[in-house]
C-alpha cells in the first residue's frame, strides 16, 4: 500500500528511505522497452526527465519510467498528484509498498518539498501547477546531480526546442531528457461498444548532451497481457514471454 505522507512530516521519508543505487552509477535501469529511448539505455542520473502527452498517456509513461526501479527496490515519491490511479501504478509495475505520495505543498513550499525528496529516494515524480522560479529550478538540478536522483516532470506542455535545454510545459523547469507522447490509441473500442483491451503509443524522445539525438518508439502500454512493450511491425508485441513478465503484473482493469 502507498505511504501518503503530508509535506511536513517528510523527515520520515528520508529515515524509511534511502536510494537503492551508489550516485556514482551513471544510470538508473528502466523496462527492456524503454531502452532504446533512453540515451545510455537508462535513465541518467541526477536528470530533470520531462513526461508530456495528451490524455493520460504521459502519466502511464511516467508510471513506466518508475517500474523497473521501483521492482528492483527503489523508492519513487510523488509529489502533488491527489488524481493518482494506485491501481493503474501497480498494473504497470510500481511496487506500491516503495511509493510515497506528498500532498500538494503551496507554490512558496514547494521547492523545498522536492529538495527534501531528492537524495532521500531514486524517483521523484512531479507536476507543479505553478510556475517554479528559475533560481529555485536551477538548485533543484544541481542537488539532483548531486544526490544521484530522477526528477521526472509530468505535464501537457508543448514541445521544447531543439537541442539545448527544454522546459517542462512552462512550469521553469529544464529538462535533459523529454519523452513526449504524441500519439495515443486504444485497441478494443468499437463504435458504442467495446472493452479496453490494449493502448498503443508513439513516444518521441529527445533533450540536451547525451540525449540530443532525436529517437522514437511505438509502445504498447499497455498490452494485451498488461506489460509494457515494443509493438514490432505489425503492430504486434515484441516482448512476449520475456523476462518483462517478471517486473509488471497482468492488467486487471482499467480505470
Amino acid at each position: 500500500m502507498a505511504a501518503v505522507i503530508n509535506p511536513t512530516s517528510l523527515a520520515e521519508v528520508v529515515q524509511v528511505t534511502r536510494p537503492l543505487l551508489l550516485a556514482r552509477d551513471r544510470t538508473v535501469p528502466v523496462l527492456p522497452a524503454l531502452s532504446g529511448l533512453m540515451p545510455d539505455g537508462g535513465l541518467p542520473r541526477g536528470a530533470m526527465v520531462g513526461v508530456t502527452g495528451t490524455g493520460a498517456g504521459a502519466t502511464s509513461m511516467a508510471f513506466a519510467l518508475a517500474a523497473a526501479p521501483s521492482a528492483a527496490g527503489s523508492w519513487v515519491a510523488v509529489v502533488g498528484r491527489p488524481d493518482l490511479g494506485l491501481s493503474a501504478a501497480a498494473e504497470i509495475g510500481v511496487d506500491l509498498d516503495r511509493l510515497a505520495l506528498v500532498a500538494e505543498p503551496p507554490p512558496e513550499g514547494w521547492a523545498v518539498v522536492v529538495a527534501a525528496l531528492i537524495g532521500a529516494v531514486d524517483i521523484v515524480v512531479v507536476a507543479p501547477r505553478h510556475q517554479v522560479r528559475m533560481a529555485e529550478a536551477r538548485r533543484l538540478a544541481a542537488r539532483a546531480r548531486e544526490r544521484g536522483t530522477v526528477l521526472i516532470q509530468v505535464g501537457t506542455g508543448g514541445p521544447g526546442g531543439r537541442g539545448g535545454a527544454t522546459r517542462a510545459g512552462g512550469s521553469g523547469l529544464e529538462l535533459d531528457l523529454r519523452l513526449t507522447v504524441v500519439d495515443a490509441v486504444w485497441q478494443g473500442v468499437g463504435v458504442g461498444h467495446g472493452h479496453l483491451q490494449a493502448r498503443r503509443l508513439t513516444v518521441e524522445a529527445g533533450g540536451r548532451r547525451q540525449a540530443a539525438r532525436p529517437r522514437r518508439a511505438e509502445l504498447w502500454v499497455p498490452d494485451l497481457q498488461g506489460r509494457v512493450t515494443v509493438c514490432d511491425a505489425g503492430g504486434t508485441s515484441a516482448y512476449a514471454g520475456s523476462d518483462i513478465d517478471r517486473l509488471v503484473p497482468p492488467l486487471q482493469e482499467v480505470g
